[in-house]
């Protein structure tokens, strides 16, 4: 993890000194917002061996518990909580095909578990007010409100930390070597090791899911404003390519991958102001950019830039991959 906080760190230096000490919190903000998401999908894919494409459904359901509570004035001593809680549930009931289904299939009902999760967000108008979004209140607590920038980063970076360290104790330990088991081979974990392949399946999507509701309740707050497009299929492909990107199979690339995706965009941004005027004005130039660049970090580091890490191959043989 050392390597990852020293980039944040240079990050935090650049945009200080470029844009300014609120622009550097902000990012700071999203990078550890996204890697918190991020480590859920290392838990489902890098160590339980399972694809899902509905990871975005589930920080949308964090998101709204929590803007919805907020905006009743529950305290977040007791809305994050809930938050963290619908986005367990809607992971326990997302793994549930996976009693049946594998591969491919299970990949599938994920993704449309996210289109009736999206869905759901739209029609229910009532409660979500649809398209027209919700404004999400100031993170308060008693006489402490989170509404500076600095102050969002410090609550998000404490939040990753304690995540991360969650983690991390998982993965030590039995259902740590559960779910590595289930990922290498689930009939010989069933029958050598008497493994419960669907209830380790179900734990790993329960914990995934309690993140991603963590992440979302971050976000709203972060962000101010909610709506359904925010945490559409796109969003989920962002949050895999940030798995894959980082490295699957190590907590650490929960981080670097949500510094990838979080930089990408500003760095295009940057790009797009050097190159000559007709390319320059180019319609749809950030989405190939994009592209070329995630094909490319995959194509020379196919297993993710945690992999590089002498770190983490250390305490791979140890067992804890972080």
């Amino acid at each position: 993890m050392l390597r990852p906080l020293l980039l944040i760190a240079v990050i935090l230096a650049l945009g200080l000194s470029v844009l300014g000490a609120d622009y550097a919190a902000g990012q700071a903000t999203l990078v550890a917002t996204y890697a918190i998401a991020g480590l859920g999908l290392v838990i489902i894919v890098g160590q339980a061996g399972q694809i899902t494409l509905g990871q975005g459904a589930l920080v949308a359901l964090g998101a709204y518990a929590e803007t919805l509570l907020a905006m009743r004035g529950v305290p977040p001593v007791l809305s994050v909580p809930a938050a963290v809680a619908l986005g367990a549930a809607g992971g326990a009931l997302a793994s549930l095909p996976a009693r049946r289904l594998g591969g491919l299939y299970f990949a599938m009902s994920t993704l449309a578990f996210a289109l009736i999760v999206e869905e759901m967000l739209v029609r229910w108008t009532s409660l979500t007010r649809g398209g027209a979004g919700l404004s999400v209140p100031t993170l308060a607590w008693g006489g402490m409100r989170v509404d500076t920038p600095l102050a969002q980063m410090l609550v998000s970076l404490a939040a990753l930390m304690l995540a991360w360290l969650a983690c991390r104790r998982l993965l030590a330990g039995r259902s740590g070597r559960a779910w590595r088991a289930v990922r290498e081979d689930e009939i010989a974990a069933a029958e050598a090791c008497g493994i419960d392949v669907a209830a380790t399946k179900l734990r790993a999507f329960v914990l995934g899911g309690a993140l991603a509701g963590l992440a979302g309740a971050l976000y709203a707050h972060w962000i101010g404003f909610i709506s359904p497009e925010q945490f559409g299929l796109m969003f989920s492909f962002e949050l895999l390519m940030l798995v894959f990107i980082g490295g699957a199979r190590h907590l650490s690339g929960a981080l670097w991958g949500a510094l990838v995706i979080v930089s990408l965009p500003q760095l295009i941004a940057l790009l797009r102001d050097v190159l000559p005027g007709e390319w320059s004005r180019s319609a749809g130039l950030e989405t190939v950019l994009f592209g070329a660049v995630i094909v490319a970090m995959v194509l020379l580091r196919p297993q993710g830039l945690a992999s590089a890490s002498g770190g983490a191959q250390a305490s791979v043989r140890k067992g804890t991959e972080d």
